[in-house]
């Protein structure tokens, strides 16, 4: 796209309750989100990549009391562990939001005041169940066992509080579902989202009057507004809304709001594909273009939960099977959407097989080969490709139309297996060709032959930068690609990996993981 303006793409994780240190489950949304934020910054689109944390809350004012410490500095703690784990994940954010900033109260105060001026928020009293735990209110017909869907225990809560008028946005919701088809993903959790609206919405509780840690509400400071209305409004606070406001940015909000992709988990999809597209057309604002609700893991096959502290830490992950190794396995291992169960044995298979076996052992011999057999210097392709040498090219050439649009529909595990299927038939093809028979019989045809293998590597790696952006660094530099031919302008026919240059003597990329005894 060079010449002409880049094409704005705005992408965010929700932003996270800081109640609790971060687990898997806050490293898998935003890994997710940094893969497609890195995608597009190669495939050459103007990036921009929200995360944070959500602070305020019922929950977070009685955590502080726990500990014996004011609210705020009990966020200030936890927030920056959310932060220093975009540090350790290698996430590549352009803006870390706190819903504690002065930028981010101002939004939220400016929204309520339109949503008042236009007639969808009223003073009235609230009376039915709340879960302190979730931040949510819910019916009579939802409580089961007297407690919420979630299993999170409920109290009845009576108190004067102000109601927006969802009740009224039933119609339009259902209309917007239907004329934007992709608007919610999987599509099973779209279907139930509508089956939600369509079974009646009733006015919703905006804000409370029992506690204080939260956005006041404007010229009423016996209430906060309700913590879902102020948490949801980061997504347009970091984007300079409101643009007449003491921190707007007119620029910058029109170049990436809408947001392309709100990224959250299954448990939270019902606050952003209804509460949330209801808000923003009351208040006459666009809406997000896409919503996608991935699954939850287990650990070993149980439920994660404090009772059985099994909980897993994504710190303790990349330090014992290293970062690049993690972050591949999260994308790789489950169909993104669906649930999944992380376990040692499937880790160590996918470090062993995909990464070892197939990708860093077909780097590793086809360098080494270079280094030893061609003198160290890169061969040149063939002038005249056999139909296995140009079959492998093909397949290679033809990849980053089907990833992108597997990236673009949030399929990454689907992305990363036609990669793989590309490093299977390297494999074979170099099984088939057997180069190293070649250096006495052949050297001219070995040559080809490792300079065939050297393109497709140059390939798979630049396209699985954004899942290993730092061990794809490494093969790329073994393979002497200049960090301006990185992108995705360098894939395909029209540029291949040069030749005539030295390379250094290779390193193993993924070196195979050995369970030590007794772990």
């Amino acid at each position: 796209m060079t010449g002409k303006a880049k094409t704005p793409f705005y992408v965010t994780t929700p932003i996270y309750y800081v109640n609790d240190k971060p687990h898997i489950g806050h490293a898998y949304t935003t890994l997710a989100c940094d893969v497609l934020a890195r995608f597009k910054r190669l495939d050459g689109y103007d990036v921009m990549f929200l995360t944070g944390t959500d602070e305020h809350g019922q929950k977070v004012e009685k955590a502080a009391q726990d500990k014996g410490v004011s609210p705020q500095a009990f966020t200030d703690s936890v927030s920056q562990n959310f932060r220093d784990l975009t540090g350790r994940m290698n996430f590549s954010n352009d803006d870390f939001i706190r819903t504690t900033e002065p930028r981010h109260r101002a939004a939220c105060q400016a929204l309520w005041r339109r949503l008042v001026d236009r007639g969808h928020i009223s003073l009235g009293s609230y009376a039915g169940w709340y879960a302190v735990r979730d931040e949510a209110f819910y019916t009579e017909t939802e409580i089961v066992d007297g407690k919420a869907p979630s299993g999170a225990p409920v109290e009845w809560v009576e108190e004067p509080s102000y109601f927006f008028n969802l009740s009224q946005w039933q119609d339009r919701l259902l209309e917007f579902y239907d004329a934007n088809p992709d608007f919610v993903g999987p599509e099973s959790r779209f279907n139930e989202v509508k089956s939600f609206v369509k079974g009646g919405l009733r006015d919703l509780s905006v804000s409370r009057a029992s506690f204080s840690w939260g956005v006041p509400v404007p010229d009423d400071d016996a209430h906060v507004m309700y913590v879902w209305l102020d948490a949801l409004t980061n997504y347009i606070t970091a984007t300079g809304w409101p643009e007449d406001g003491a921190f707007g940015d007119a620029e910058r909000n029109q170049r990436y709001w809408p947001a392309d992709l709100h990224m959250v988990g299954k448990d939270i999809l019902r606050f952003h594909a209804v509460y949330w597209p209801a808000f923003l057309m009351a208040a006459d604002l666009p809406l997000p273009k896409r919503v996608f609700a991935h699954g939850w893991w287990t650990n070993e096959g149980e439920k994660i939960s404090k009772s059985l502290g099994n909980a897993i830490d994504p710190n303790e992950l990349a330090d014992s099977y290293g970062l690049d190794q993690t972050r591949y396995f999260l994308m790789r291992e489950v169909p993104f959407g669906n649930d999944g169960d992380f376990s040692q044995q499937a880790m160590i298979h996918r470090m062993n097989g995909d990464l070892a076996n197939d990708l860093g052992n077909l780097s590793q011999r086809v360098l080494s080969m270079i280094f030893k057999n061609c003198d160290g210097v890169m061969p040149a392709l063939p002038a005249t490709p056999t139909d296995d040498d140009q079959a492998m090219l093909d397949a290679a050439d033809a990849l980053l139309p089907a990833v992108r649009n597997a990236i673009d529909m949030q399929a990454f595990h689907e992305a990363l297996r036609l990669i793989w299927h590309v490093v299977a038939d390297a494999n074979r093809y170099v099984d088939t060709t057997a180069p190293w028979g070649l250096k006495k019989t052949n050297p001219k045809r070995m040559e080809e032959v490792l300079a065939v293998l050297a393109e497709c590597i140059r390939q798979v790696a630049i396209l699985a930068q954004p899942v290993m952006p730092q061990a794809t660094a490494l093969m790329l530099d073994q393979l002497g690609v200049a960090a301006e031919s990185r992108d995705f302008t360098a894939l395909g026919g029209a540029a291949r990996l040069s030749s005539g240059h030295k390379i250094e003597k290779p390193v193993p990329v993924f070196p195979r993981y050995v369970v030590e005894e007794g772990q």
